[in-house]
């Protein structure tokens, strides 16, 4: 979709893309984006029999997106000089593609062991 995540649009994206690939014990992880909490979200989400976890208003290091970024800033952006807005889009954009082509780095990175022990 082009354009901002409104609340109708994520409820529209839950339900016709995030929950049929949903399996009863999984676990959704949200940040605290208004349009998250949204109403129907939550109850399509548990309708399959999924858990909903929304992290805590400002957690970076539980935000698995945070430490994507964090790593592809430390490992592929910093301590360069740019020399304008395209060559900082270019940059991230071989810098994300580099990190695709890691899947395991990918996973080490954003994994988080305790999602599965958290009470629904």
């Amino acid at each position: 979709m082009d354009g901002p995540v409104t609340g109708e649009r994520f409820r529209a994206y839950v339900s016709q893309t995030l929950v049929p690939t949903l399996q009863p014990g999984d676990t959704v992880i949200l940040d605290n984006l208004g349009a998250h909490k949204v109403a129907g979200v939550r109850e399509a989400i548990k309708a399959v029999g999924a858990r909903l976890l929304h992290l805590p208003p400002y957690s970076p290091e539980l935000n698995p997106v945070k430490n994507i970024w964090q790593y592809i800033k430390q490992n592929f952006l910093s301590n360069r000089v740019y020399d304008g807005y395209d060559a900082i889009v270019d940059a991230c954009c071989a810098a994300w593609n580099a990190l695709m082509a890691m899947p395991e780095r990918i996973r080490s990175i954003a994994e988080r062991a305790w999602a599965n022990t958290v009470i629904p």
